[in-house]
């Protein structure tokens, strides 16, 4: 079954996430689009008149949206995923899917009794090259993983230069924040990866950084699956000169995907391979995730998808919580 453009299309939260889902959508030909949004401001790169703008959730009940994308604060994820599920709609949730687990049997319950798909935002698992990393692994290219190591520092005040970084949801406990929560494509890409949830980990957080926020700033993760593979997951937020790679050590092989780079590199003993994507935009793994959610909606199993996604997710809540 495929969809018609002319679905009605809700997108919760009109920030820099928001906007770009909208534009997202409307690339992909969507163009019934509406916007909750908890004040009327003036979009920043969408036409104002390209979408339908409201401040009233309960105008939801008469827009009656076949989906929604939720890009509010962490803090906000959970309640609007509810009353979008009760009501039926279809939901793409920004990462993470909740700030705590607290709720979450409530929404499994509530997504099966109206069937409706509940799937989080980790897009991460589009990048092209990403998935070339999970094709080398799950055809054993160079035979079993034995582990990982993965490393993403940026600096939070350049993440927004716009706005202050105090007040952001990643700077706020209260909104859901911590280096953790908002970085946690890490952690959910290597689960991805390994095709496995950690069957042990342990966590350790950093505040040493003098930025002005109440959360951690530094997180590392040591993880243990029941298959052997063993991992370390650091991130942190204070570092002023970025840093995202990914290094996997196989029985034959030691490769590291640089992001910034857009490039694999492949070492064995017989020499080195380099696998780029040079061309590569970073909205195509967020129009890829936008396909892949609604075509999953329309799918005989999709309720198992959202049992699948929840229980993803909500094993990342616990290693960060």
């Amino acid at each position: 079954m495929s969809l018609s453009t002319q679905i009605s299309l809700l997108v919760i939260g009109a920030g820099s996430i928001g906007e770009r889902h909208i534009e997202v959508l409307q690339s992909l030909g969507y163009h019934t689009i509406h916007v909750y949004r908890q004040r009327m401001l003036p979009l920043r790169n969408v036409q104002n008149d390209s979408v339908h703008c409201f401040t009233d959730f309960a105008e939801m009940d008469s827009i009656k949206p076949y989906a929604a994308i939720i890009c509010t604060p962490t803090a906000q994820h959970l309640a609007q995923a509810l009353d979008c599920v009760k009501r039926g709609i279809h939901v793409l949730v920004e990462k993470p899917l909740a700030a705590n687990t607290e709720r979450i049997e409530e929404l499994k319950v509530a997504a099966a009794q109206t069937n409706s798909l509940v799937q989080v935002a980790y897009m991460l698992r589009y990048h092209p090259l990403m998935q070339q990393l999970k094709s080398i692994i799950s055809n054993k290219r160079f035979g079993n993983l034995l582990s990982f190591s993965t490393y993403w520092g940026e600096y939070l005040p350049n993440w927004h230069p716009w706005e202050d970084y105090r007040a952001s949801y990643a700077a706020k406990r209260e909104l859901g924040g911590g280096v953790a929560l908002t970085l946690s494509h890490d952690l959910d890409i290597v689960n991805w990866l390994v095709d496995e949830l950690p069957q042990h980990w342990q966590r350790s957080f950093n505040y040493r950084s003098d930025l002005e926020v109440n959360v951690e700033s530094g997180a590392s993760f040591l993880l243990e699956y029941s298959n052997g593979i063993t991992g370390v997951v650091q991130l942190n937020f204070y570092q002023k000169i970025p840093k995202r790679t990914y290094d996997l050590v196989f029985d034959d092989a030691f490769v590291t995907f640089d992001y910034f780079q857009n490039k694999i590199t492949i070492q064995t003993t017989n020499g080195v391979e380099i696998i780029e994507e040079k061309h590569f935009e970073r909205n195509e793994m967020f129009r890829e995730q936008t396909r892949d959610f609604l075509k999953n909606t329309t799918l005989a199993f999709a309720n198992s998808l959202t049992d699948r996604y929840l229980r993803e997710s909500e094993a990342i809540l616990k290693m960060c919580n």
